[in-house]
């Protein structure tokens, strides 16, 4: 059998995040319960949520206002202080 490497994506077919810098008294399971409730298992694969560090999550740029309405909507604490399109820029 032949060796074959898969291609790259295009960046028009690449997936668009955007990264949300969360604050408040949170687990990372509140997060994800409050997004599954509030959108429901289809919405939660659309958005596609991935934590990258303890308080940044990255979602898809499509559902991003579905996942901020799931926080407030959720009743817990927590809040988004930020939104990026890059992690840099969210950072400094």
């Amino acid at each position: 059998m032949k060796n074959t490497k898969l291609k790259s994506l295009k960046p028009s077919f690449r997936e668009k995040k955007r990264y949300l810098l969360l604050k408040g008294n949170f687990t990372k399971k509140d997060v994800e319960e409050a997004i599954l409730r509030y959108v429901g298992v289809l919405g939660y694969a659309k958005a596609s949520p991935m934590w990258i560090s303890e308080n940044i999550l990255a979602v898809n740029r499509e559902a991003l206002n579905q996942v901020r309405a799931s926080f407030v909507v959720s009743g817990k604490n927590i809040q988004v202080a930020r939104v990026s399109g890059t992690l840099k820029k969210l950072r400094s």
